[in-house]
């Protein structure tokens, strides 16, 4: 089996397609949820969604330096682990944040991450399950099409 890398350009494009559909979800489900104005759960959403994406690069960034591939095996265990310190972090980082922009105490900021939580575990796992069956429908259709003979092309074989 061939692996196919992704680009900086495809981890963007990942990395915004998650976001946006997020907030397209979480925006209306929150104000609906907390009778709250869209506007005010969008701006918390986007908010959240920009520090997750800096969080994001910095926790990466940080967990790879200190556990190398070259030293550390990807098992599940160190999955779990970085799972739950990323999320772990991400709810310290954003409770203040959540709390400040709705204006509401830290105990309500926590309980409001722990829906966030609750929504962005399955959302993770069916957005990223999507995303790769896409891709791999896509890379597979480029390769037929780069591997299919000339004919089928539509090229004459004097073009060849």
């Amino acid at each position: 089996m061939q692996v196919h890398r992704k680009s900086l350009f495809e981890r963007v494009i990942h990395a915004v397609g998650f976001e946006v559909i997020a907030v397209a979800i979480c925006a209306p489900v929150g104000a609906w949820l907390l009778d709250r104005s869209i506007l005010q759960m969008g701006t918390l959403t986007i908010i959240l969604s920009s520090v997750a994406m800096l969080w994001n690069i910095i926790y990466n960034s940080l967990f790879d330096a200190l556990w190398p591939v070259s030293r550390v095996a990807k098992t599940l265990r160190v999955r779990i682990f970085h799972a739950l310190g990323f999320e772990g972090g991400f709810i310290l980082i954003g409770l203040p944040i959540a709390a400040y922009v709705l204006g509401v105490s830290l105990l309500q900021a926590f309980l409001l991450e722990i829906g966030f939580f609750l929504f962005f575990l399955p959302y993770t796992i069916c957005y990223n399950w999507a995303y790769d069956s896409l891709r791999m429908r896509i890379i597979r259709s480029r390769q037929s099409v780069m591997l299919a003979p000339a004919s089928e092309k539509g090229l004459d074989s004097r073009e060849q």
